[in-house]
């Protein structure tokens, strides 16, 4: 009998105890589960899940409920000001220590005029033909399929591939920041009561070995909005005379970065180094930076870093969209009114993210810009030359957990004793996982378990995931609930 006790939300998985299963099963096991699964997998993928919709999400919560009260779990909602999170639990005899598993539900919006099948929200079970197309197939072949097949559809693996894997506390808005996730933490620390937690979120190693990774960086976002006349002005009438606020907006990203791509900003990369034992950390994770900027189509990378997991152990600072008119609008010979950027700082453990943020603003200011947190007045607009305004939030932190933690240890030895090596082993990820309030909170050590292929196309048009990954995924997850500490 495992000595843990498991506060799960396990959708498919359905294992008739905890005891330690034989290395030799693992396989048998993942096979059978895949099979017995792909249609509950395709009834879940089949719910809308847009986080931008909240009415969405109540068919998802109440899907996973029956799910897994089903098997035998006691489920309760944590109520927040929009959607809730749902915890499901399942307790054993003698168990010594309780593992929280944090996994999300809610999706990206699509655009169903950029997805090569009917529906996003219907499953479209794919192989690639000889030219390197994706055709569709019936459902029904899914009973004997092949590791290269896909399944297309919304969240198929950001994160609906994994949840249906495994589930243990489902956060129903990741992809809106989980805003209500850190009040929902505080006010339910005993509920939430762990030892430690574990994640299943993001695509394993490019090599698409089984992959631990130890930390992520957090996010802010800040929106930045030049000044220019009132309305837009006639391109004709007033070119050469009213200043165009785009121009302003891009010599102010420009001035941001030097051309190798690293920040300008004084003491933007203050804290962070690289000690050798790191620096040995992070080059034995098995990356081909040949590989690397072939996949991306790109002649150098930005010298933030000297390599790939080098870079992502620093903050940094992105430009996500711009525009000077509506997004939709087509183009005008005008001079617009106003020019807007909406940046995110990924941030890092060493780094305090209001810092960061100061950091930027007071650059602006240093620009020559009068910088508000609103549109200006009439006043203030005819007083300053330049004028921005600049609104930023945090929404999470970065967490980093050490290699050998009890944690890192058993997830270490559950990998190597399932796949006979050890697992690619990495420092920190690129992206943003918001369960930092669960960390800091709730004082947890947190490391994630990605199982989807790197190629998913996640928050993007034609999303999917491998069918071998679901069926890895699964063995992953068995290998891990059947290894004791």
């Amino acid at each position: 009998m495992s000595r843990y006790t498991f506060s799960v939300l396990l959708i498919l998985i359905s294992i008739g105890s905890w005891a330690q299963i034989p290395v030799e099963k693992l396989d048998e096991l993942a096979s059978k589960y895949t099979l017995n699964s792909l249609d509950e997998f395709y009834s879940l993928l089949s719910i809308p899940n847009d986080a931008n919709m909240p009415e969405t999400i109540e068919p998802n919560v109440v899907w996973c409920e029956r799910a897994f009260e089903k098997r035998g779990f006691t489920t309760s909602r944590i109520n927040t000001e929009t959607v809730p999170l749902l915890l499901a639990e399942k307790n054993f005899r003698k168990a010594e220590k309780t593992v929280l598993i944090y996994l999300q539900i809610d999706g990206q919006p699509v655009d169903s005029t950029k997805w090569l099948q009917k529906n996003p929200y219907i499953p479209a079970l794919k192989q690639q033909n000889k030219d390197g197309q994706w055709e569709e197939m019936p459902w029904t072949k899914s009973r004997n399929y092949e590791d290269d097949w896909r399944v297309f559809a919304r969240s198929s693996s950001d994160a609906k591939g994994p949840a249906v894997m495994f589930l243990v506390i489902m956060d129903f808005e990741e992809e809106l920041g989980s805003p209500r996730l850190p009040r929902a933490v505080e006010d339910n620390k005993e509920l939430l009561a762990a030892d430690m937690l574990v994640i299943f979120d993001g695509p394993m190693h490019i090599t698409n070995k089984p992959t631990l990774v130890f930390g992520a960086r957090g996010i802010a976002t800040v929106t930045l909005t030049t000044f220019g006349p009132i309305t837009p002005q006639h391109s004709g009438h007033y070119g050469n005379y009213s200043p165009n606020p785009a121009f302003g907006l891009t010599k102010l990203l420009a001035s941001m970065k030097d051309d190798g791509g690293k920040v300008t900003i004084p003491g933007y990369y203050d804290g962070i180094t690289i000690s050798p034992e790191v620096e040995t950390l992070l080059k034995a994770v098995p990356d081909d930076e040949n590989e690397i900027k072939e996949r991306l189509q790109i002649a150098q990378p930005e010298k933030v870093g000297s390599y790939y997991q080098e870079a992502l152990q620093y903050p940094s600072l992105n430009i996500r969209c711009t525009q000077s008119r509506r997004r939709d609008d087509e183009a005008r010979t005008i001079i617009p009114a106003w020019a807007r950027a909406e940046l995110d700082l990924r941030l890092v453990l060493e780094s305090d993210p209001e810092r960061l943020v100061s950091l930027v603003k007071e650059h602006i200011e240093n620009s020559g810009y009068h910088v508000l947190d609103r549109e200006p007045t009439k006043e203030e607009r005819m007083k300053h030359e330049k004028i921005a305004s600049f609104t930023y939030e945090i929404s999470y932190q970065s967490f980093r957990t050490d290699f050998d933690t009890d944690l890192g240890i058993w997830l270490r030895r559950s990998l190597k004793n399932a796949y006979g090596e050890d697992p690619v082993m990495e420092r920190m990820a690129g992206g943003s996982i918001p369960i930092s309030p669960l960390v800091v909170s709730l004082w947890l050590p947190a490391v994630s378990v990605p199982t989807v292929n790197r190629d998913n196309n996640q928050h993007s048009p034609n999303e999917n995931i491998r069918l071998g990954n679901y069926r890895e995924g699964i063995k992953i997850m068995l290998a891990i609930l059947g290894e004791e500490l």
